[in-house]
């Protein structure tokens, strides 16, 4: 059964026990946006304990606030019982909730376009708060005060700002006005809340656009202040016609369709070093810039909590970026050990993003396309002479020099220089006596 069918057959069941149930959210906003809802959210007047004997399966990931997940088919379904919520004292949850109806329960929500109830075994849809009105003038608009709706939770002036960009709406001038007067709250929404917001921002539909309200909406300069640094630095104009550093990462960030964590962050974060390496000598340079941007990227990502997988991925991509300019006069083994970098599909798509963003030559990226082509798998990522376990064997020890002398055999063994493991040997005993 698909998602859609097993969500009405959800509805259909409590419909039919006596309870009102509904779609609610995001599932009835894409629905009205002709867009297929990837899930789907149920409003209902039956309480957590009356849904749980109703369903076989259910897991209360917010009993006390009447949110229950209830598992049908394989498939998970938030089921929220209708409610009205009182005061928020920590700006991000209600002290208390009192179960309701279907119109006081929209009226608690954030934005109108999310107020909404359909019923879809009658096709009838519920609306409130001028939730669809919105939808069809593309606006974002709280539901009542937009200064209580955000003071009840604070990221909720984020949130605006990644529905803004990714449906593509405006925000309504008040909700947009308060926003900007409350943005230096957003401090107090934690790092992994604001995070994930922006993971959404910038890997779905409008990221660029997403920066440009990030910064307009005065909410940028607070989370992610070294970039809102990149605004009105200069770059010579013969490689970046297109304007300073900010606007630049715009356009990059335009370009992205569905990118991963990694393309899009280090999107946004290639450049990051520039404002600090700025320099006027026989032009503007930036010297050390990727390496001072590898720097300040990491600095960020730790402040957002990101993984550590993330974070090495993005750092290696921000602090590789340049590299990509002299790799026609790569040697072989050179050129070898860039492409069977892990992150190397997506640091050759941040340098074409970046081109495009600019000067618009492809002459590099093209180069590495047709070399990937040309080199066999075992060419780029050929079977290791010796590994560590070796090298321990002839009586080195763990530390910076056993991974020193391995990243240097494996440039050897691309370049064919080292043929074979007793010529790997011979090379290490000759450059690195044994130690005694």
């Amino acid at each position: 059964m698909e998602k859609k069918e097993t969500a009405t057959h959800i509805v259909k069941i409590l419909r039919d026990r006596g309870f009102e149930a509904y779609w609610t959210g995001g599932s009835v906003r894409d629905s009205l946006m002709g867009q297929s809802p990837k899930d789907y959210d149920i409003a209902t007047n039956a309480k957590p304990d009356e849904v749980k004997k109703l369903f076989p399966k259910t897991v209360p990931v917010g009993e006390k606030f009447g949110v229950l997940l209830v598992v049908l088919e394989g498939q998970n379904f938030e089921v929220a019982t209708f409610r009205t919520e009182g005061v928020y004292s920590d700006g991000r949850r209600p002290d208390s909730v009192t179960f309701s109806n279907a119109k006081e329960d929209a009226l608690r929500r954030d934005f109108t376009i999310n107020g909404l109830f359909y019923d879809p075994l009658s096709g009838k849809l519920l609306d409130y708060v001028e939730g669809e009105k919105d939808i069809q003038a593309k606006r974002i608009r709280t539901i009542g005060n937009p200064e209580e709706r955000f003071r009840e939770d604070k990221l909720r002036l984020l949130r605006a700002i990644r529905f803004a960009s990714n449906l593509s709406f405006e925000i309504e001038p008040e909700t947009f006005r308060t926003i900007q007067r409350l943005a230096p709250e957003i401090k107090g929404v934690s790092p992994e809340r604001i995070r994930e917001e922006l993971v959404k921002i910038f890997t779905r539909a409008g990221a660029g656009r997403g920066l440009g309200l990030l910064s307009e909406s005065r909410l940028l300069k607070e989370i992610l202040p070294e970039v809102e640094a990149m605004k009105g630095v200069d770059q010579p104009r013969e490689f970046h016609p297109e304007g300073d550093v900010f606007i630049h990462t715009k356009l990059m960030l335009d370009k992205l369709d569905h990118p991963s964590v990694t393309l899009a962050f280090s999107c946004l974060l290639h450049d990051v070093g520039k404002p600090l390496t700025y320099e006027v000598t026989d032009r503007i340079r930036f010297n050390q810039h990727p390496e001072v941007g590898a720097e300040l990227s990491e600095k960020i990502l730790a402040r957002l909590r990101f993984s550590n997988e993330e974070k090495e991925r993005i750092i290696a991509c921000v602090q590789n970026h340049m590299r990509f300019k002299e790799v026609q006069k790569m040697r072989p083994g050179k050129l070898k050990g860039l492409l069977q970098r892990e992150t190397f599909l997506e640091e050759l798509e941040l340098h074409r993003i970046d081109c495009l963003s600019s000067h618009g030559i492809l002459e590099n990226w093209e180069f590495l396309r047709k070399k990937l082509g040309e080199f066999s798998e075992e060419d780029i990522k050929p079977k290791p002479f010796l590994r560590g376990d070796d090298l321990l064997t002839l009586g080195f020890t763990q530390g910076p020099l056993l991974g020193k002398i391995l990243t240097e055999l494996n440039d050897l063994q691309l370049e064919g220089t080292v043929a074979s493991k007793e010529e790997a040997l011979a090379w290490v005993l000759t450059h690195y006596p044994t130690p005694s």
